[in-house]
C-alpha cells in the first residue's frame, strides 16, 4: 500500500514533470518525444516570480508559527495546567477549532471578514471603526489576515499536545523547588519547559511540514485575485497552475519541488532537532 500510495505518485509526478502535457494527456502522449521538455518546467518555475513569492510565502507562515503560535501554545498550556475552576470546558473550547473542518472554518472568517461582517460591525460597536479594513481583498494585509485564521484554528491542538505533554511532568519537582523558595515562574523557565521539550520538538516538525503543505484554508479563504497577489503558497499554485492553467506537466514539477523542499526540511528537522529524542527512543526499546 504503501508503494501503491506514496511512491508511485510521487514516480509518477517526476515523470510528468519532464513533459508539456495538454490537460486531457494520454499515455501516448509521454511517447511523444516532442513533448519531452527535460529540466524545463523546473527552470521555469524557480524563475517565475509567483512561484517564489509562493516559496516566501510558505516559510514566512512557517516561521510566524514557531514564533508566534509556539509560546502563545506553551503560555496557555501552562495556565490550563494550574488547578482553577471550569478548566475542563476550557480545554474543550480551546480546540474546539481544530475539529471545525478547514472548508467550513474558512468559510466562516470569509464571511466574518467581509466589509460588511462581524468583525468590522464588532470593531465599530466598540468604537474601534478606525480600525476597520478590507481584511481578505487587502493584498497588503491578507496575509496576515490569513496567518490570524490559522493562529485561530491550530493554536488549540497545539495546547493539547503540549497539555498532554505537562503531564508526563513530575509534580515532585515543582514540588521541591517550590519549597526551596522558587517562584511559579522559576519553576516553569528551569524545570517544566525544559522537559516538556520532546513535546515542543514533535509539535514544531508537524507545524512545519503543515505550514509547507498549506492549501485548503487559502484556497478557501482568499479570492483568487488577491491570493495571486498575495497570500499564494506553493500548493495553491501546483493546483492553479496544474489543474485549473491545463498544465499537468508543469503542475507536477511543482508538486516535485515542493516534495523536495518538505523532504529536506524533514530530514534536516529530524538530523539536528529530533536525533536526541529518536536516539532515547531507540535506548528505551533496547532496554
Amino acid at each position: 500500500m504503501f508503494v501503491g500510495f506514496v511512491i508511485l505518485p510521487v514516480v509518477l509526478a517526476a515523470v510528468y514533470s519532464f513533459y508539456n502535457l495538454p490537460a486531457a494527456f494520454k499515455w501516448e502522449n509521454l511517447a511523444d518525444p516532442e513533448r519531452f521538455v527535460g529540466f524545463d518546467n523546473y527552470v521555469r518555475a524557480l524563475t517565475t516570480p509567483e512561484f517564489l513569492r509562493a516559496i516566501g510565502n510558505n516559510f514566512t507562515i512557517l516561521a510566524l508559527s514557531l514564533l508566534i503560535q509556539g509560546p502563545l501554545a506553551i503560555g496557555i498550556a501552562l495556565l490550563l495546567n494550574r488547578r482553577m475552576r471550569g478548566r475542563s470546558a476550557l480545554r474543550l473550547l480551546i480546540f474546539v477549532p481544530y475539529v471545525l473542518a478547514e472548508v467550513i472554518a474558512g468559510l466562516a472568517w470569509k464571511l466574518l471578514l467581509q466589509p460588511n461582517g462581524g468583525v468590522n460591525a464588532l470593531l465599530e460597536a466598540v468604537g474601534l471603526g478606525a480600525l476597520q479594513q478590507n481584511w481578505l481583498a487587502d493584498p497588503d494585509i491578507a496575509l496576515w489576515t490569513l496567518f490570524g485564521i490559522l493562529t485561530w484554528k491550530y493554536t488549540g491542538f497545539a495546547i493539547i499536545l503540549m497539555l498532554a505533554g505537562l503531564q508526563g511532568v513530575p509534580e515532585e519537582l515543582g514540588e521541591a523547588a517550590s519549597i526551596d523558595g522558587a517562584s511559579w515562574w522559576q519553576i516553569q523557565r528551569h524545570i517544566t519547559i525544559p522537559l516538556l521539550g520532546p513535546t515542543i520538538r514533535i509539535w514544531a516538525f508537524l507545524s512545519m511540514i503543515g505550514a509547507l503543505q498549506l492549501f485548503d484554508m487559502v484556497w478557501v479563504t482568499v479570492a483568487p485575485t488577491v491570493r495571486q497577489m498575495s497570500t499564494e503558497t506553493m500548493a495553491t499554485y501546483m493546483v492553479q497552475q496544474g489543474q485549473f492553467a491545463g498544465q499537468p506537466g508543469y503542475g507536477s514539477a511543482i508538486a516535485v519541488i515542493l516534495f523536495l523542499i518538505s523532504l529536506v526540511v524533514a530530514l534536516v528537522y529530524q538530523r539536528f532537532a529530533l536525533r536526541r529524542d529518536l536516539a532515547g527512543a531507540v535506548t528505551s526499546g533496547v532496554r
